[in-house]
C-alpha cells in the first residue's frame, strides 16, 4: 500500500508542477488552446495518443471485446494503430493545420462556421461537441474507479472527485501545453506499463503457448460451436467486430478533441515525425490493450459477467498481480483518464467559450476574458460529468463501452464527413452538413431511448456509431450536390491557402541551381 500511495503521490505532484511552469504560456486564447500553434512533433503525437486512449479501451473495450471475440480483438488495436493513426495523421494532419491557421479557427465548430460561411453551422457544432462529450467523460470515471476499489478499496465517488480536481487544477493552470507535457509523460507510463502488465498476466498463465492453449480449450454454445473460436484469427463474429474497428478507428477522424492536435502542429516535418510516433504508440498501447482483454475467458472461474459485467473483466485479470505491478496499472490507468479528461474538458470549454458564448453574448469579449471564461467553464464541465458519472454509476445505467459508443458515434458521425469534405472538396455545401449533423445525432439519440425498433445488427451503439459515419462519407456529397452551390468566393479563399508559395531548406525540397 505504501508503494501504491508513494506512486500516486510522485505521479499528481509531476502533473501539477507541469501545470504551474506552463501557466506563462496560456495568458492568451492562442496558447491557452493551441499552445502557440509551436507544438512540436513528439509532444503533439503522445498528445494524440493519449487522448485517444483511455480507462475506456483498458478497462472497457479491451474486457468486453476481448470476451466477446477472444484474440481476435488485437484486431481493434491494428484498426487504431492504422487507420486511427496512420491514416488519419496523413490525411488530415498537414491540411488541417494549414487550413485552420489559415481561417483563423482554434476549434472545430469555428472550423464549420469559417470554412461554408455559417455561424448557425458554428453553433450546432458546438452544442453538439458539448453535449456529447459528457457521456464520454463520465466512462472514464467509471473505468477508472474499479481498479482503485480493486487496488485502494475505496469509494467510487472519492475516485471520482480526486481525479476531477487534479486534472481541473493543471488543465486550468497550464493550459493546452500542459496537457501536451503531461500527455508525453503520461504516454511513457502508459507503454512501459501495458508492457509489464501483459508480460506479468501470460505468465501468471503459464507462458504465452500455455495462455493460447488454454484460449482454444474455452468453449461457449451461446456463442459459437467452433472448437478453438476464441483463438482464432477472426474470432466468433467477424462481422460486429468489423464495427468496432470502424467506430474505435475511423472515429478519431471526426472527434474534436482529437483534430484539434492537428491545429497545433509546428512545422511540416513535425507532421511527419508525429504519424510515426502516434502509429507506433497506439500498437504498443492499443494492440497491447486488446491483445490482454483477448485472454479474459482463462479467468471465467473468478467472473460472473451476468453480476458484474464486462467492466470487471480486466480488475479481475489483474488483482492476483504483484503489489508493484498493481500499483504501476494503477498510475498506467490514472495516467491514461487524465490525458484523455484533459483533451475532453479543455475542447468542450474553449467549444462554448469561442464558438457560442463569444458569438452570441458578446462578440468583442477580451482576450484575457475569454481564458478566465474557459477556466471557469472547465471547472463546470468537470463538476457536470462527475455528477453524471455518480448517477451513472449508482443507478448501473450501462457499460462503459455503450457510453463510449453513443458518444464517439454521434460525434464522428456528425463531425467526420463534413469536415474530411470540407478539407479537400471546393463543392462541400452547408446543407449537407446540416443534414449530416441531424442525421447522425437523431440516429445515436434514437438508439439511445428506442433500442428495440432498430435492425438488430444497429442496436448496439458501437454498430450505430459506425453506421452513421459511413452513411456520412455518402450523405454529404450526395446532398452537396442537390443544394445550392456554396459562394465561389468563400470558396477560394478557404483554399487559397493551399496554393500560397513558401521557402524551405534545400533539406525539404531540391533547388534547380545551387
Amino acid at each position: 500500500m505504501i508503494i501504491k500511495i508513494l506512486l500516486l503521490i510522485v505521479f499528481f505532484s509531476v502533473m501539477i508542477c507541469v501545470g504551474f511552469y506552463c501557466r506563462r504560456n496560456s495568458t492568451d486564447v492562442n496558447g491557452f488552446v493551441l499552445g502557440g500553434r509551436n507544438v512540436g512533433p513528439w509532444l503533439t503525437a503522445f498528445a494524440y495518443g493519449t487522448s485517444y486512449f483511455s480507462a475506456v479501451v483498458f478497462v472497457g473495450y479491451a474486457g468486453q471485446f476481448g470476451w466477446r471475440y477472444g484474440i481476435a480483438a488485437t484486431w481493434a488495436g491494428i484498426g487504431n494503430a492504422l487507420i486511427g493513426s496512420l491514416m488519419a495523421w496523413g490525411v488530415l494532419g498537414r491540411r488541417t493545420r494549414i487550413m485552420t491557421q489559415h481561417l483563423n479557427s482554434a476549434t472545430m465548430p469555428e472550423f464549420f462556421g469559417k470554412r461554408f460561411g455559417s455561424a448557425s453551422l458554428k453553433f450546432a457544432a458546438s452544442a453538439v461537441t458539448f453535449i456529447f462529450l459528457i457521456p464520454y467523460t463520465a466512462s472514464l470515471y467509471n473505468g477508472l474507479s474499479r481498479l482503485f476499489a480493486m487496488a485502494f478499496n475505496v469509494d467510487y465517488a472519492a475516485c471520482v472527485v480526486v481525479m476531477a480536481l487534479l486534472t481541473a487544477v493543471y488543465v486550468i493552470a497550464g493550459g493546452y501545453m500542459a496537457t501536451a507535457i503531461n500527455d508525453f509523460i503520461q504516454g511513457i507510463i502508459m507503454i512501459l506499463g501495458i508492457c509489464a502488465v501483459i508480460a506479468a498476466v501470460i505468465a501468471s498463465k503459464g507462458g504465452l503457448m500455455a495462455a493460447f492453449d488454454g484460449l482454444a480449450r474455452v468453449s461457449d454454445a451461446s456463442v459459437s460451436s467452433t472448437p478453438g473460436i476464441f483463438a482464432s484469427f477472426l474470432g466468433p463474429d467477424p462481422l460486429n467486430l468489423l464495427g468496432v474497428v470502424i467506430l474505435t478507428s475511423l472515429g478519431t477522424w471526426g472527434l474534436p478533441q482529437m483534430v484539434q492536435k492537428f491545429y497545433a502542429i509546428k512545422s511540416e516535418k513535425s507532421v511527419y515525425t508525429g504519424m510515426v510516433i502516434s502509429t507506433v504508440f497506439a500498437f504498443f498501447v492499443a494492440g497491447g490493450c486488446y491483445f490482454l482483454g483477448g485472454f479474459g475467458r482463462l479467468f471465467s472461474d473468478k467472473i460472473n459477467i451476468a453480476v458484474d459485467g464486462y467492466d470487471a473483466i480486466i480488475p479481475t485479470m489483474l488483482s492476483g498481480l504483484p503489489d508493484i505491478l498493481i500499483a504501476v496499472v494503477v498510475v498506467l490507468v490514472m495516467s491514461a483518464s487524465m490525458s484523455t479528461l484533459s483533451s475532453l474538458v479543455l475542447t468542450s470549454s474553449s467549444t462554448l467559450t469561442l464558438d457560442f458564448l463569444k458569438g452570441v453574448t458578446a462578440k468583442e469579449m477580451s482576450e484575457k476574458k475569454q481564458v478566465f471564461l474557459m477556466r471557469m467553464l472547465i471547472i463546470m464541465f468537470i463538476a457536470v460529468s462527475v455528477f453524471i458519472a455518480i448517477l451513472q454509476y449508482r443507478s448501473n445505467v450501462t457499460f462503459i463501452a455503450q457510453l463510449m459508443g453513443v458518444s464517439w458515434g454521434a460525434l464522428a458521425g456528425a463531425f467526420l464527413a463534413p469536415f474530411l469534405y470540407g478539407l479537400y472538396w471546393k463543392k462541400t455545401t452547408k446543407y449537407a452538413c446540416w443534414i449530416n449533423f441531424i442525421f447522425s445525432t437523431a440516429v445515436m439519440i434514437a438508439n439511445i431511448f428506442a433500442r428495440a425498433y432498430f435492425p438488430e445488427l444497429l442496436r448496439s451503439p458501437i454498430n450505430a456509431g459506425a453506421f452513421c459515419m459511413i452513411a456520412g462519407l455518402i450523405i454529404v456529397p450526395l446532398v452537396s450536390v442537390f443544394t445550392a452551390k456554396p459562394n465561389a468566393m468563400l470558396v477560394e479563399n478557404a483554399f487559397s491557402c493551399y496554393e500560397q508559395k513558401v521557402m524551405v531548406a534545400q533539406r525539404e525540397a531540391l533547388g534547380e541551381t545551387e
